[in-house]
């Protein structure tokens, strides 16, 4: 038997870029929650406490800003700049009630409820003589973002067919957060997971059919059971488990208020954007990351002077601070995870500022003229112009949302909405076939991707045919 050593090449992810990965794909919210962790428990990490504008980003000594005075502007410029800075560079929001007026976010945060939220959305998604069962819909929406009134009823209260009202409940169901106008959690989970594979995330095996058929027992852990059932391995029904627990959420409306009965949108939604775009003064568009002023963290200098004389000590005849190995080993390891941490917060920083950017880039006619001039745009086009993978501008945008120049605050999600733009290229392609070879769906799809740089699974382009009430190539040759 011949025994050879064979070089192979294996892609390994770094700890780093696990670390990494995690705090891009975490909403601003959650971020806000690993900080407050990290800050307890590394003592090497600090957070700078000087307050600053929330306009201009300047250092407060009053409760007015005397380098803009309330107007963000900081000679002759706007404060909404793409900001780059390097290792220790973000700024935490210090500011007292009265001075929310002056602030665009503030004032973004309040001005918005799920039910208008969602109402926006549907004037654009939904045909105008769908709107009414559309808005009936959304506010027969409990607290927890599910319809809780019968569809059939909605519809003919609405004076539509079921058709009809499954059209506008689809339109309100492709609006992130994803799984909002689920009958149920079941529903709700296989919405997320539906959305999530059209984007280009990677749903473990088995995963949508333990959902849909073992979700009670998926609940109560009966993994061996289900296991068994479908004729899988425990392992992989764990593995669904995880993803579920750590991907997915039963609550989709929890980001927003809820009113004093529960109702939902009874009060104004804590909604934050994550970014800014906005027109400076010469009329171009600028990108501003908000994490960039609610926060600046810092190594602590103590930590810093300490960690700088012991390595001055190891390569010079410098004394050593007087300590032991283990307060030598304590030092160095809180430092360097603090300035690790730092790193990632800066390095997702800067890369939702260059997603957003690129995005501006596409969409600049969407910004000036309004929702009609959405373009078609793919998480892999933006990737591909910044040397990004797809599934990276895909955790940098999920469940994040940007104010834009109208004040108004929209998912990430809505510069992808490919529904708006690709359903009308889906429907010329299909008019200008052959009626005796109509193309198939896998036609349509290839032919997005070479003639139009569109990307989309066959299931999407099947599913949008059906919204367009379009048959499939089989039943159009018969026709």
């Amino acid at each position: 038997m011949d025994i050879r050593l064979l070089p192979t090449q294996q892609l390994k992810v770094t700890p780093k870029q696990i670390a990494a990965n995690y705090i891009l794909q975490l909403s601003s919210m959650e971020l806000q929650d690993v900080i407050n962790q990290e800050l307890e428990e590394n003592p090497a990490l600090d957070l700078e406490e000087a307050p600053v504008c929330p306009l201009c980003g300047g250092e407060l000594t009053g409760r007015v800003c005397m380098r803009c005075f309330g107007t963000g502007v900081k000679g002759g410029q706007t404060s909404y700049t793409m900001d780059n800075e390097p290792l220790e560079g973000t700024n935490l929001m210090l500011r007292d009630e009265d001075d929310e007026e002056f602030d665009p976010i503030a004032r973004a945060e309040a001005e918005m409820t799920l039910g208008e939220y969602l109402s926006w959305h549907v004037r654009v998604l939904v045909a105008k003589r769908l709107q009414p069962v559309a808005e009936q819909i959304i506010g027969d929406l409990n607290d927890a973002g599910y319809l809780v009134e019968d569809l059939a009823g909605i519809a003919s209260e609405a004076g539509v067919t079921i058709e009809d009202a499954e059209q506008a409940l689809r339109a309100i169901q492709s609006i992130e957060p994803w799984g909002l106008g689920a009958r149920d959690t079941r529903e709700c989970l296989l919405i997320q997971m539906d959305r999530l594979e059209e984007i280009g995330e990677e749903v473990p095996p088995h995963a949508r059919t333990i959902v849909g058929s073992h979700l009670r027992e998926l609940g109560e852990h009966k993994f061996g059971d289900i296991a068994q059932a479908l004729h899988v391995s425990r392992e992989e029904v764990q593995a669904a488990w995880e993803y579920v627990k750590t991907n997915l959420t039963p609550y989709p409306a929890h980001a927003f208020a809820q009113g004093p009965a529960g109702e939902l949108g009874g009060e104004r939604s804590g909604l934050r954007p994550d970014v800014i775009i906005a027109k400076n003064e010469d009329g171009e568009f600028e990108v501003e990351v908000i994490e960039s002023r609610r926060f600046s963290l810092r190594v602590n200098p103590v930590y810093r002077e300490l960690v700088g004389k012991l390595q001055a000590a190891r390569g010079a005849a410098v004394a050593a601070p007087e300590m032991n190995d283990q307060e030598r080993q304590h030092i160095r390891e809180y430092v360097t995870r603090a300035k690790f941490f730092i790193d990632n917060i800066n390095q997702r920083r800067q890369t939702i500022g260059r997603i957003t950017q690129v995005i501006v880039e596409c969409q600049r006619d969407f910004l000036e003229k309004g929702i009609q001039q959405l373009r078609p745009l793919t998480r892999a086009e933006v990737g591909e112009r910044i040397g990004m993978h797809e599934s990276t501008v895909s955790r940098a945008t999920a469940g994040k949302f940007v104010l834009l120049p109208s004040g108004q605050v929209v998912p990430f999600s809505l510069f992808f909405t490919a529904s708006l733009g690709v359903k009308d290229v889906i429907k010329n392609i299909i008019s200008a076939e052959d009626t005796g070879r109509p193309f198939s769906d896998q036609e349509i799809v290839e032919k997005l991707r070479e003639d139009h740089g569109i990307r989309l699974a066959r299931r999407t382009v099947a599913k949008y045919r059906e919204e367009l009430q379009i048959l499939p190539a089989r039943l159009r040759k018969q026709t």
